[in-house]
């Protein structure tokens, strides 16, 4: 589907011009991510600034995905944390399982690929950085401005320093605070605390809201809106222990922009890839997600999107080939002991079944990533009851797909038409009599890759370009031009959950309760709380915002947030904020916040987390010290006329290695 250019941000008339600010070449950028050169084009026009902030738009993009096959980027914020882990278990000695031994300053860090996107974060951050520093530079030089527009254009620069510079911090730590242009390398560079750069975004943003217009206010969608620079200054405000500021922004959030939670369908009626095989029942949660509404007028919890449906500035997001179970693999057995009872059967094969169409209804999954047996059970259940009537867990109206749920498609297996299964219910045998499964036997025997459930409200993307070949066996998502593969950056949803952190934080769990329900209420959940910790919070982020939120990110600011107020989590512990991100070790006891979660709902560091398959050993397992990832070791030996600090834990960490600790001071060292 096409969605109106009236609407909806385009970016490829400008997108050629905003190529010519970029003045070394992106090999370089990757090994020196720290040298940035004047631009081989001056902005001193308003086309130049246009040129710019559309770069600075697709970056947010980018940020998260980069076209792989395989993998998405933003899913690199789960492998380390109590939702997600790396399931592609023949990867051989790149299987991300053991970062302890394997995540260090000069290993483990990939910049895309099958592994991961660390080193991608830190080079496309910096880039984004750079794109913004290029309009901050520039916008004074540009005649013919009024001061509204100029301001304007300044505020959404901030917006997207600021949305860099947060995410660099909250994965790598005390970083180097860039934030001009440079006619020549600069090489000696100092890092700045995380604790000052976000000093500097709070000052930033509020600049931005205060110029940035309200998204009612402008023609289209996708570029950023007043809203926008609030969302992120609510979260600023948390890392910075400013919780009345947070709490009273997101209220004008929620009250005050013509914004709400949808409660009922609307929009665009999309249906599962294939009805007669899995039939979704129409409800909000579906509608919510779907491409055609998350720009549509109609839906005001869209805070802000990032467009991916328009041809002219595309990117490949396979998400249902690189995160859905890989049902159709050979390790799964039907209960005769048949393999391969998945096929990728096109509809213009001759034993094609409408009713049993699983590639177009669920993907042609590989399995990259896939969740944890937290996400997939822990958080649905409520005093010892399972909750199938939350819409983001509920079967019944297709939203949740269990492996149980599908059925075996292969027309030589005696099972053809039944459900799968994970354990035999009973013997089975041939027609001699001779048992060749007998009741018990696990079906399937890889059971990391292809064996959990699936959102699939929130993962399921028509994918056009398959869908209009009839010969298609591979269906992935977003897989080409005209698919629809449009993403929320912010959603409303998500500042209710932000002002239950602020509530909570301000000694208020009662009201902070009012928040999560809402969310609750919406999704149409059995229970709803009285009161909530900050378990409870973090576990409706996990509902709510699975592959939306870059989780590790957010998990460490809650942790960093623990230790500042000083809030006891789910466990009855707090956090010394002198230790929180300074510990060492793999035992179960200690940490931070992020590790106790990791240790305490994920497989990392215990002996169910260890296991082989094939010929893979593998181990999931995390030190106290993978909270923040290392700083890479391209980027230190650049900065070779000064010294950047390496985080904590890692080869080459001295404390004794000066930093910034004032953002001013490192914003006099560039001059």
């Amino acid at each position: 589907m096409k969605i109106n250019s009236k609407n909806i941000f385009r970016t490829s008339a400008v997108l050629a011009f905003a190529g010519t600010m970029v003045g070394c070449t992106s090999d370089f950028l990757k090994q020196d991510p720290l040298s940035f050169y004047e631009p081989s084009t001056t902005y001193t026009t308003e086309a130049g600034l246009q040129s710019a902030l559309a770069q600075c738009d697709k970056q947010l993009k980018t940020y998260r995905i980069d076209g792989n096959w395989n993998n998405v980027g933003i899913f690199t914020n789960y492998l380390m944390s109590d939702v997600g882990m790396y399931a592609k278990t023949d990867m051989g000695g790149g299987f991300q399982d053991n970062f302890d031994a394997k995540l260090t300053p000069t290993s483990g860090m990939a910049s895309g690929g099958d592994a991961n996107y660390m080193q991608r974060f830190w080079d496309q951050g910096y880039n984004m950085v750079k794109y913004a520093n290029s309009i901050l530079s520039y916008v004074d030089q540009v005649d013919g401005l009024s001061n509204e527009l100029r301001d304007a254009y300044k505020g959404r620069a901030y917006f997207h320093r600021a949305y860099a510079y947060y995410n660099l911090c909250l994965q790598f730590g005390d970083i180097p605070l860039v934030t001009k242009l440079i006619a020549s390398p600069k090489r000696n560079y100092r890092s700045t605390s995380k604790e000052a750069v976000f000093q500097m975004l709070v000052h930033d943003l509020e600049f931005a809201v205060a110029h940035v217009p309200s998204q009612s206010k402008m023609s289209y969608v996708g570029q950023v809106n007043q809203e926008a620079c609030m969302q992120l200054l609510i979260k600023c405000y948390l890392v910075t222990g400013e919780y009345a500021k947070a709490e009273q922004t997101a209220t004008d959030l929620i009250n005050n922009h013509g914004l709400k939670l949808m409660t009922e369908s609307f929009g665009t009626w999309q249906p599962s890839g294939n009805e007669n095989t899995w039939k979704v029942e129409r409800n909000v949660v579906w509608d919510l997600h779907r491409t055609p509404n998350i720009a549509d007028p109609a839906n005001k919890e869209t805070i802000m999107m990032i467009v991916n449906s328009n041809d002219e500035d595309f990117t490949t997001y396979n998400v249902m080939r690189a995160c859905f179970a890989h049902w159709s693999n050979s390790v799964i057995r039907d209960p005769h002991g048949m393999a391969t009872p998945g096929n990728n059967i096109a509809r213009d094969n001759s034993n094609y079944n409408d009713t049993l169409d699983w590639v177009r209804a669920a993907g042609r999954g590989i399995a990259v990533n896939r969740t944890s047996y937290y996400y997939n059970k822990t958080i649905w259940s409520y005093d010892g009851e399972t909750d199938w009537q939350d819409l983001r867990h509920n079967r019944k109206v297709g939203n949740w797909m269990e492996m149980e749920d599908f059925k075996y498609n292969n027309p030589k297996s005696e099972c053809y038409g039944q459900h799968y299964q994970l354990y035999a219910d009973k013997d089975y045998a041939d027609g001699s009599g001779k048992v060749l499964v007998h009741k018990g036997d696990l079906l399937c025997s890889d059971t990391i890759r292809s064996w959990y459930p699936t959102p699939l409200y929130q993962l399921y993307i028509l994918d056009t370009p398959n869908e209009n070949n009839r010969g298609a066996n591979q269906f992935q998502g977003a897989s080409g031009k005209g698919a629809n593969g449009d993403m929320y950056l912010f959603r409303l949803a998500e500042t209710y959950l932000l002002r239950a952190e602020a509530r909570l934080y301000q000694k208020n769990p009662a009201g902070a309760a009012e928040d999560v329900n809402a969310i609750r209420k919406r999704a149409n959940a059995k229970k709803m709380y009285t009161t909530v910790n900050i378990g409870d919070i973090m576990a409706e982020r996990a509902r709510e915002l699975y592959l939306e939120e870059f989780r590790q990110a957010e998990m460490v600011r809650v942790s960093w947030c623990l230790a500042k107020s000083g809030i006891a989590d789910e466990w009855g512990n707090t956090y010394d904020l002198n230790t929180w991100d300074k510990q060492e070790g793999t035992d179960l006891s200690g940490g931070s916040y992020w590790y106790r979660r990791c240790t305490t709902y994920n497989v990392f560091n215990h002996d169910y987390g260890k296991g082989q398959q094939g010929n893979q050993t593998f181990e999931y397992k995390i030190n106290k010290h993978n909270l923040f990832w290392p700083i890479p070791n391209s980027a230190i030996t650049a900065n070779n006329q000064g010294q950047l600090r390496q985080n904590y834990g890692y080869d080459g960490y001295s404390d004794a290695i000066p930093m910034w600790t004032n953002w001013e001071d490192a914003v006099a060292d560039e001059q």
